[in-house]
């Protein structure tokens, strides 16, 4: 992929994120993908990245993504980005609690055939925690 097919890609990916669309997410990804964050744990395959994508739109109807910066190197990008929503439909299981959280990130991406084949998200999921009220942190 050229740098500009590649731009083009994350641009179809942000555009299924402001649908909520988790087929059109997991099409994005090799049949063979993973996926590897605190949220999601590892992730294998297309199947399991569209359920987890279910998940988290249910979890959090008003998801946003904001994309904020791509570094791109071959078939390897790194994206500088910031997600978040409100705790409405519960999280990992646990009870809404109502909470609105916001999360800087960067997401690490293999690609492969135009498609991910792995992606890796990095971010601060104590902050996440605190956020939406299941960890309480003592003041200094």
């Amino acid at each position: 992929m050229t740098r500009e097919d590649i731009v083009t890609f994350f641009g179809r990916r942000h555009e299924a994120y402001e649908r909520h669309d988790p087929v059109a997410l997991a099409a994005l990804h090799t049949p063979d993908c993973v996926l590897e964050s605190a949220m999601a744990g590892t992730v294998v395959g297309r199947q399991g990245v569209e359920q987890f994508y279910d998940h988290l739109f249910a979890s959090f109807p008003d998801f946003k993504y904001e994309p904020e910066e791509l570094l791109i190197d071959g078939d390897r990008v790194a994206e500088k980005a910031s997600f978040g929503g409100t705790d409405i439909g519960g999280f990992m299981g646990l009870p809404p609690t109502g909470k609105h959280v916001r999360v800087p990130a960067v997401l690490l991406f293999t690609l492969k055939d135009g498609q991910i084949q792995r992606m890796q998200s990095v971010y601060d999921f104590t902050l996440m925690l605190v956020q939406i009220g299941v960890l309480k942190v003592k003041p200094t």
